[in-house]
């Protein structure tokens, strides 16, 4: 075998044993655990294609995604027969986007959305009220599911009421948001 022939054998070989690629850059804003082992964490990614496009922002169109995970925490697990880091269904999520310079807000509602990455999880593209540069503050209101969405059994009820955890507000200040937005998928 020639030296070229040998080179790009190895080269190919050497690609060939790479990982899969990175997945897009995310910034967790945080965490919090809600009623009996809800673990919702808070953060925002590179805008993404989404479908149906006519209920979704296109990625062109936004800076980045929003994002809520909301998985059953290990205790959860043991407490309430959920299994560990499952998909919470039926919350309902929204957020309020404020530029600190200019006061300007932009405010939206998450829903449901799955990839390969995250698999069920909450989300929306949105479009800055602002330039990427400027600061931000985020405010999640969590909401637990609504009594027609979700039916509670006896035993849940005796001992965490009628529903999953009461509603909750997150509030994250001063987020730099300019290398997400810069960033791509």
């Amino acid at each position: 075998m020639t030296y070229p022939r040998l080179l790009l054998s190895l080269l190919v070989v050497g690609f060939s044993l790479q990982g899969p690629a990175a997945h897009a850059q995310e910034q967790v804003f945080g965490e919090e655990v809600l009623g009996p082992g809800a673990k919702i964490t808070f953060l925002v990614a590179p805008s993404g294609d989404v479908e149906p496009g006519a209920q979704n922002l296109s990625e062109a169109r936004s800076d980045l995604h929003l994002e809520v995970l909301a998985g059953w925490t290990e205790e959860a697990s043991e407490d309430v027969g959920a299994p560990t880091g499952g998909f919470v269904p039926y919350l309902h999520l929204f957020a309020t986007v404020e530029n600190e310079d200019t006061g300007q807000v932009k405010k939206v509602t998450l829903v449901p959305h799955v990839n390969q990455s995250d698999n069920f999880h909450y989300a929306r593209n949105i479009a800055l009220p602002g330039g990427p540069d400027d600061p931000y503050t985020v405010i999640f209101e969590v909401h637990p599911p609504q009594t027609f969405n979700l039916a509670t059994h006896a035993d849940w009820r005796a001992a965490y009421g009628n529903r999953l955890f009461p509603p909750a507000t997150v509030t994250y200040k001063n987020l730099q948001l300019g290398e997400i937005v810069r960033a791509t998928r």
